[in-house]
């Protein structure tokens, strides 16, 4: 079972220099979030000025405010207010920009090569009494309050809860699935392949 802890993450700063970043993960790994040679990334960005979003040229975006209450975004010149969770997607190449209506924000941002992979996000109220299962080819993202992952069987041997800590990831498995269980909200990313 493979826990990303957000604590240890490196903050890089943006292509265009207008924030930061912490990537999750990514696929080829890239050496530093500014090499966009990967087909995939799924990273929490920090918000704190208003300005233009860096060029993602050939890809898709799913932007969800994290925390915060709200991002003003101009996508091609069209205005779209995004609440906290609630994924907005778009095309990494158009002009876009931001506004702080309501102060700082962190967002959570799925980067994909289009023809190749699509990304997906779904924010989860997670449970006490049902765990919920983490599959391959996802990334569970503890976004508020407190929850622990097990692997759920066949493992070896039972394992031991381990505890989850804001915006820890958990790696999806199909193999020995992670299950989660707690009380807050949980970001699901999925990546998947493209058809065809």
């Amino acid at each position: 079972m493979e826990i990303i802890r957000f604590a240890d993450l490196r903050p890089q700063p943006w292509r265009n220099g207008g924030g930061v970043t912490r990537e999750l993960a990514s696929h080829p790994r890239a050496a530093s979030a500014q090499d966009g040679v990967w087909d995939w990334r799924v990273s929490i960005a920090d918000v704190t000025k208003a300005g233009d979003f860096s060029a993602f040229p050939g890809m898709e975006r799913v932007l969800t405010v994290i925390d915060g209450e709200l991002l003003l975004l101009t996508v091609d010149g069209g205005e779209h207010p995004l609440e906290k969770y609630r994924p907005f997607r778009f095309s990494g190449e158009a002009a876009t920009s931001s506004a702080l209506p309501t102060g700082d924000i962190r967002d959570l941002n799925v980067i994909t090569r289009t023809g190749a992979f699509k990304g997906y996000t779904s924010i989860v109220e997670l449970s006490k009494k049902r765990a919920h299962p983490v599959f391959d080819g996802q990334l569970g993202i503890l976004l508020q309050g407190q929850a622990t992952v097990t692997a759920a069987e066949p493992a070896p041997a039972p394992s031991e809860p381990e505890a989850l800590n804001r915006y820890d990831a958990v790696v999806g498995s199909d193999t020995q699935t992670p299950e989660i269980l707690g009380r807050g909200f949980l970001a699901v990313v999925s990546i998947d392949a493209a058809a065809g």
